[in-house]
């Protein structure tokens, strides 16, 4: 039995004791009920407080109510007792087969096990990195890369909808002067003031030449254009690689052109104007985001007839809504916290609830540190670590893991030495081995003849995981759906590495149980108890596949 599986029978007893008139509500049933492992041992398996919270609404104190509902919760299936405590709580133990049946629940659902409905039918956009095509993505990218592509895969699994959208920031005088540094190297000319330095200009160079020898003879004008959207296209695409090296796959990959190609610039603002909150002043044309909380209005148009940068944000959130998303999620850097309040106001203008329908995270900044010293300069990018390097020096798997386990609003200095050795003390390794071992308990098993039931639902007796260590793996495996869709609500996908670290300590100590050995030993024969932990094994296997994955590191089988 799970804490949802208890919530729902908690929420029937109490729409039992409000129909038959043992209580009154005035604010109706409560749909769920927080049911959650008790910090001490000896209370239970599960506990709730729910009657502490509706005793005053009812019309009478917390432990009399708790008494009504112990009566009822105590005669469902699956529950084995039901305890009053202190001034009201209700801890709850679960009878040892439907705590047991958890495993099969695990196995049987497989993939799918910690997947829920929480946000099904809701479609959002997840922008997470924004980012010129003018040299190698780097370690400022690197966070919102893993941050944003988890928050993106909670989302899914909490059943929502969601579209992954790399923001291309191709067009201003940062494209031209790329282009005319690329220009510059192909010619053995110096490197233009503000213009881009670093190996990989001589590299794009080098392989825009070599494809098309022609292109240094083409007039100037047209040669440095020329150069800028061959070294975009290059540059653009070595993008992509990295990123899908990194395991992080965009949906869609967003023009800033685009914007202003089309009509989405005209089409967004004569929305915002529809809308009454645009005026003109001083010969420019603003939006009046004071309105809702911003601390300044905001220009779109310059007097000189220049659009702002606010001006293709605006659009941009405007086209995304016009595709159909309900919530379009932003990840901005620490240097952006002025935006938060300009974004909701924006999309206040154009009509949207800024609570509902646009939500702005900020992340802060990574230092790498190898050696004792920051990680600063790159041979290859010129002045910035590139995530290249940073793949080739720590791996994808420890790289990604280490910046998802921490909440992406604080600052991170991360050990090269540190996430990269083969150690219980290395949280991705500790949980990564934990999937490895039981991989290897489970070709052992095959190796003697066992195998999981072809019927879960009759092929063992769950009732015989019932030492002490089982039913602490047991609720732990059970709590992972929860982890999962508090998760994907609070845009938390650190929780999930927490969890999965909680649970590799829970699953080795019942592993170093004598008493839970899951393989007989010596001649003895295979026995139902050993049949039944072959179930829990392959449950936890399941369980830490799954979280890893929405981590979007690798499950290993061996290590």
């Amino acid at each position: 039995m799970t804490p949802e599986q208890l919530s729902t029978a908690i929420v029937d007893v109490l729409t039992t004791l409000s129909a038959e008139g043992a209580i009154t509500l005035p604010d109706g049933v409560p749909t769920t009920v927080t049911v959650e492992r008790p910090r001490q041992k000896g209370h239970g398996d599960y506990a709730t407080n729910v009657a502490m919270q509706l005793a005053k609404k009812a019309g009478t104190n917390p432990r009399e109510l708790a008494a009504l509902v112990q009566q009822r919760l105590a005669a469902v299936d699956g529950v084995a007792a039901v305890e009053v405590a202190g001034p009201g709580f209700l801890n709850i133990t679960v009878a040892a087969g439907a705590q047991g049946s958890i495993a099969g629940q695990v196995v049987e659902e497989g993939d799918a096990y910690g997947v829920t409905a929480t946000l099904a039918g809701e479609r959002i956009d997840v922008e997470f990195i924004s980012a010129n095509p003018t040299g190698p993505l780097h370690l400022g990218h690197t966070r919102w890369a893993v941050v944003g592509d988890a928050i993106a895969r909670v989302l899914e699994a909490a059943g929502a909808s969601v579209t992954r959208e790399f923001y291309i920031n191709d067009r201003g005088n940062q494209m031209d002067l790329f282009g005319a540094s690329i220009e510059a190297a192909a010619l053995g000319l110096p490197t233009p003031e503000d213009g881009y330095h670093g190996d990989y200009i001589g590299d794009l160079a080098e392989q825009i030449v070599a494809a098309d020898p022609a292109i240094l003879d083409l007039p100037e004008p047209e040669r440095r254009v020329a150069f800028r959207e061959k070294g975009y296209e290059l540059q653009l695409a070595d993008q992509r690689e990295q990123l899908a090296r990194f395991n992080t796959v965009f949906d869609v990959w967003f023009s800033e052109r685009t914007l202003h190609d089309s009509d989405d610039v005209a089409t967004g603002l004569e929305k915002l104007r529809a809308q009454g909150h645009l005026f003109d002043a001083d010969g420019a044309l603003w939006m009046r985001t004071t309105d809702f909380g911003d601390d300044k209005d905001r220009v779109l148009i310059r007097s000189n007839g220049e659009l702002t940068y606010f001006a293709s944000d605006t659009a941009y959130y405007v086209n995304k809504r016009e595709r159909g998303f309900d919530r379009c999620i932003y990840l901005l850097g620490a240097d952006h916290h002025g935006y938060v309040g300009r974004l909701k106001a924006m999309a206040a203008c154009a009509g949207d609830d800024p609570e509902r329908n646009i939500e702005v995270l900020i992340g802060q900044l990574v230092k790498i540190v190898k050696d004792g010293e920051e990680v600063r300069l790159s041979k290859r990018a010129g002045d910035i670590v590139s995530l290249e390097e940073l793949i080739d020096e720590i791996g994808t798997d420890a790289l990604r893991y280490s910046l998802a386990r921490y909440p992406a609003d604080s600052p991170l200095v991360l050990d090269v030495a540190e996430i990269t050795k083969a150690s219980n003390d290395n949280p991705v390794y500790y949980v990564q081995y934990a999937h490895a071992r039981t991989c290897r308990m489970m070709e052992n098993a095959i190796s003697l003849g066992m195998s999981l039931p072809t019927d879960l639902a009759t092929g063992f007796d769950p009732t015989l995981l019932s030492h002490e260590r089982e039913g602490d793996l047991l609720r732990s495996l059970a709590e992972f759906p929860r982890v999962v869709a508090s998760a994907a609500e609070l845009r938390h996908p650190h929780r999930v590495a927490r969890y999965l670290e909680d649970l590799a300590a829970v699953f080795n100590r019942w592993y170093d149980t004598r008493e839970c050995r899951m393989l007989p030993q010596g001649d003895e024969p295979v026995t139902a108890v050993n049949e039944a932990r072959l179930v829990l094994v392959a449950a936890a296997r399941t369980v830490f596949a799954n979280g890893l994955r929405l981590l979007g590191v690798s499950a290993p089988e061996r290590m």
